[in-house]
């Protein structure tokens, strides 16, 4: 028998593997962290199936997402970037990877570490929307709203309210697989 899962994630082989494995599981590691920030941008007007799709060329363009050569790419590094035919050629977005990795040590820096930070914005808990029915999953809340304009203030880019609700979805700061899925539960267990 099939297991019931969330209907987003369709016939797409990544995006099953993506939501069976990842999507919803509390994340609490700097450096996935930093890497769901910047498919999150990256991903801003594109479909999720186009970044899972292209998350591997990401990951070698982007030296495996160490926010530490990150921060100090040169402008030889951006010119190879707008080349690399692998990723999404994106200048702007580009640009603000470097500076959000930038902002990213300094939050670390401040906090000992970005999770510490980041979850304070669900006051350190997975908040369950005990979702029923697609159609009623929020694209933004509050919590979003929050994020957003605090990581704005401290320099990153890309990290709209929309953005950062999808990166909280991804990171399981929020909890909206489908209750009848078969990964509710077992996402708020870890």
């Amino acid at each position: 028998m099939d297991k019931q899962r969330c209907p987003w994630p369709a016939n797409h082989t990544l995006a099953i593997a993506y939501h069976d494995t990842e999507w919803g599981v509390p994340l609490h590691d700097d450096a996935l962290h930093f890497e769901f920030i910047v498919l999150d941008s990256f991903q801003a007007g594109l479909s999720w199936n186009t970044i899972l799709n292209k998350r591997d060329n990401f990951r070698r363009a982007f030296d495996n997402f160490d926010y530490k050569l990150i921060a100090n790419y040169d402008d030889a590094k951006i010119e190879s970037l707008m080349q690399d035919e692998g990723i999404i050629r994106n200048r702007l977005k580009i640009l603000a990877t470097i500076g959000n990795a930038k902002a990213f040590m300094a939050v670390q820096k401040e906090f000992g570490s970005f999770d510490r930070y980041i979850w304070q914005f669900t006051g350190g808990k997975t908040i369950d929307h005990q979702i029923t029915d697609m159609g009623t999953t929020p694209v933004s809340t509050p919590e979003s709203d929050a994020m957003s304009k605090d990581l704005k203030k401290r320099g990153f880019k890309f990290v709209g309210t929309t953005i950062c609700y999808a990166y909280m979805q991804a990171a399981g700061m929020v909890n909206d697989h489908l209750t009848t899925c078969f990964r509710h539960d077992a996402s708020r267990m870890k």
